[in-house]
């Protein structure tokens, strides 16, 4: 065999080798993905008495599964105390709503602290005031205290394309306000500002109860503006500057919890399905290189009324 034909040899035989290792190191990858998503989907049920941690973030949805796993926290003997981290900008208001009831069921019968990260706005803030502290980082968001209720309208869309859409209804108010008429119906607006005005109200009252305010000063600062960490304490809408240290130094000198317990993330169990599956594992994967949540597909539009902080993506740099 000449000098060429080892080499040609010698090269083939690399290549293969390259191709053996790159294959072994995607199938590692992919499995260590998988089981970091298949531990983030069942998530840990410690059997020694420890911290429970439960975290919500992204959009606020109502969600059963969440609602149950808090209240089988309240019943657990072995959660001594529980952090509620919240980075969220909130979500529909029955989502928040149904966290905000069943956190405070929860703060009846465990201690229960709430951490703000990055963000915890609208919804996010809701589902803070539920718990019996709220520690807040300086530079975290929060407040965006308010409702809101948005409709589109596309008959211009439709009247250039030449297409007329029709209806029976069985009263003026059905259906309104329509994305399909280019003039509102008497009384939609104010149907639909009623709906959100009822629930402001009660928004701005349990600001006012769990924060011990008085209600003129609830309703003052509940005009939809957000605050850092530091602005919201100074209002008194966080009682405390820090992170998850300085929440469980609150349960241990507050609540008498010891802080040397082992604090366990709590997730909601699940029925397994491989849409879920894969969002928790792309989700992991993301979070392995380091890149950001927000590459991932967004939550779809939310209908009805919904308290969220939603800034133009113009606003931020």
């Amino acid at each position: 065999m000449s000098l060429d034909a080892d080499v040609v040899v010698d090269r083939r035989r690399a290549q293969r080798k390259i191709a053996f290792w790159r294959a072994a190191a995607f199938l590692v990858a992919a499995l260590a993905v998988g089981v970091a998503g298949l531990m983030a989907w069942s998530g840990p049920r410690s059997g020694v008495p420890h911290i429970a941690r439960i975290t919500v973030s992204g959009v606020i949805l109502a969600d059963r599964d969440v609602l149950k796993m808090i209240e089988e926290i309240g019943e657990s003997e072995r959660v001594r105390g529980v952090v509620v981290a919240i980075d969220s900008p909130g979500g529909s208001t029955t989502g928040g709503e149904g966290l905000y009831t069943a956190l405070r069921a929860l703060a009846d019968r465990k201690p229960t602290v709430a951490t703000l990260g990055t963000l915890a706005a609208s919804a996010g803030y809701m589902t803070a005031i539920a718990a019996d502290h709220i520690v807040a980082q300086r530079t975290s968001i929060t407040g965006s205290i308010g409702v809101l209720f948005q409709y589109g309208n596309v008959a211009g869309l439709l009247d250039s394309l030449g297409v007329t859409v029709r209806s029976v209804k069985s009263g003026p108010l059905k259906a309104e306000p329509s994305p399909f008429e280019a003039v509102e119906t008497p009384g939609a607006r104010e149907m639909i500002a009623r709906m959100v005005d009822d629930t402001y109200q009660w928004f701005v009252d349990i600001v006012a109860e769990r924060r011990k305010l008085d209600r003129a000063v609830a309703l003052r600062l509940s005009d939809g503006s957000v605050y850092t960490g530091r602005q919201a304490m100074d209002l008194k809408l966080v009682d405390a500057i820090g992170s998850e240290d300085e929440a469980i130094d609150w349960l241990e000198k507050a609540r008498g919890v010891p802080r040397d317990l082992p604090v366990v993330d709590w997730r909601p169990e699940r029925e397994f399905d491989i849409a879920g599956f894969g969002g928790q594992a792309l989700a992991s994967a993301a979070r392995a290189l380091g890149l950001p949540a927000s590459i991932l597909p967004s939550v779809p539009p939310l209908d009805g009324l919904v308290s969220v902080w939603q800034p133009q993506l113009s606003d931020v740099q």
